[in-house]
């Protein structure tokens, strides 16, 4: 009797064992699907059969999916049938969209088990910035070769003339090219101080006397093209913290391009709109404007719509990329609408030092404002 409670006592003692330890292993796995639940790539297992065993919830989309996910999710098929079989694999596969998207295809033998996992990884943004780096090393190296080059040029013939007028002729372009440079130069260092500037300086400032500064840095371009710039400042308690060298840059840049990219003659207005807890600054030009296919890239660095109008208007092709980062390093962003012939406007949208200070809708301007103040 004593012995039939004592084997029985340690069989209860086992099965409590491994109800705990079962209770610990699917624990373990309830936290394992939840970490991989978690992640933003598609996982498939499948068994030695090719049969899902298991899929996270990223994977979801795949399954019974359409169009682009369709042909990912028939490339990991693939890909996993040959992993069952001892073959790890990866594809790229590029989805035109739109949107346009790339996607990492992957699929390898599951050690010491029957089957097989595989991924599907978006890595349409790291390939974007890749793109852009390559870009911008090979735009960087080509603006200044540019004037480098000119320069070895002009004082190669400086180093063959004696005519007076000849010289003080190259003398000129030497000068115009090393501006040329210069700006280059002053423009990546700029972008790359506001990149490299997690927390910018603040102060609060106000925006009117911001807008001041900017159309007075842009008078004497304005005059010289012959220029009528329509400003309308809002109201001196509409204030912003910023670093206000890097802002008033920004508009100015945004004015600049107004100016150049417009016809002799022509007009420009300057003028802000209120939404709820922002102050949307807006620079409007009726000049060349913009054509849909570059409206995305117009602020990448150096990209430029019209290289020929570039050359002959001085731009180095980074303005707009200061001003995105600007807005963006404030809190804001930067936006642009144009039709090609009629013109651009664009909004730099900025908060507001202190919401409940201003009115929603205060200073509003849904159409072009009525001239507040001329400059021609």
């Amino acid at each position: 009797m004593m012995l039939g409670r004592r084997r029985s006592r340690e069989a209860a003692a086992r099965a409590a064992t491994a109800e705990e330890q079962l209770l610990t292993v699917m624990a373990e796995r309830d936290r394992l699907r939840s970490a991989l639940d978690a992640l933003a790539e598609a996982i498939v297992i499948v068994d030695g059969e090719g049969q899902v065993a298991y899929h996270n919830v990223s994977a979801m989309q795949y399954a019974h999916a359409r169009h682009g996910d369709a042909v990912a999710a028939d490339r990991l098929e693939r890909l996993l049938r040959r992993a069952c079989r001892g073959e790890s694999g990866q594809e790229e596969l590029t989805l035109h969209g739109p949107p346009r998207r790339v996607l990492a295809v992957r699929a390898v033998p599951l050690d010491g088990a029957t089957g097989a996992i595989g991924t599907i990884e978006d890595v349409t943004e790291l390939h974007r910035v890749h793109e852009v780096r390559r870009d911008f090393v090979a735009n960087v190296s080509h603006e200044l070769k540019t004037p480098i080059g000119a320069l070895a040029l002009l004082a190669e013939a400086l180093g063959t003339t004696d005519d007076p007028e000849t010289v003080s002729r190259l003398a000129d372009q030497v000068v115009r090219e090393t501006d040329r440079l210069a700006r280059i130069v002053d423009d990546l260092l700029d972008l790359s101080i506001i990149e490299a500037q997690e927390t910018p300086t603040r102060e609060r400032v106000s925006v009117a006397v911001l807008l001041d500064d900017a159309v007075e840095r842009v008078g004497a371009l304005a005059t010289s093209r012959a220029m009528t710039l329509r400003y309308e400042p809002p109201p001196h308690d509409v204030t912003i913290e910023c670093d206000p060298t890097k802002m008033l840059g920004a508009v100015t840049n945004l004015l600049d391009n107004a100016i150049k990219y417009s016809e002799e003659g022509g007009t420009v207005e300057l003028f802000t709109e209120m939404l709820p807890g922002r102050v949307v600054i807006v620079v409007r030009d009726y000049g060349i404007g913009i054509p849909s296919r570059d409206l995305e890239r117009i602020f990448e660095r150096f990209y430029r719509v019209d290289k020929a109008r570039s050359r002959v208007t001085g731009g180095t092709g980074l303005g707009l990329s200061i001003v995105r980062h600007v807005a963006q390093a404030h809190g804001g962003d930067v936006s642009v609408e144009s039709i090609e012939g009629e013109g651009s406007t664009f909004r730099m949208a900025v908060p507001l030092a202190d919401a409940d200070d201003v009115s929603n809708g205060a200073g509003a301007a849904d159409a072009a404002p009525p001239a507040h103040a001329e400059a021609s």
